[in-house]
């Protein structure tokens, strides 16, 4: 009985919303890229709706890495978790006093 695990009933909590892969902090600097790109691209330099597209695409990339705070490039590498522990210094160079006293005690039987 002691030994219980700790379950978790609602994992969405504490979790940033999203809508798929995007967050939804990114709808609004979206929508005003999109918004500024028609408006220059479209309408004022006559580019055509292919060329505003992937212009504003671009923009909605560009943004999103930007942004992100590691929410994207985060997603590639995944982060060891630090916990405290404690335990006895063990150099991995040097041989323990405890090895160092057998050995030299074996050398100078010899």
């Amino acid at each position: 009985m002691l030994n219980k695990k700790f379950r978790v009933v609602n994992r969405t909590l504490g979790i940033q919303p999203k809508i798929g892969p995007f967050s939804t902090e990114q709808i609004f600097p979206w929508s005003c890229i999109a918004m500024v790109n028609i408006f220059l691209f479209y309408h004022l330099l006559k580019i055509g709706w292919l060329g505003t597209g992937f212009i504003t695409f671009w923009g909605w990339g560009t943004w999103w890495i930007l942004s992100s705070n590691k929410d994207f490039f985060g997603k590639f590498i995944g982060t060891p978790k630090i916990s405290r522990g404690y335990m006895r210094f063990i150099s991995l160079t040097e041989l323990p006093e405890r090895e160092k006293k057998s050995t030299v005690g074996r050398r100078n039987r010899v």
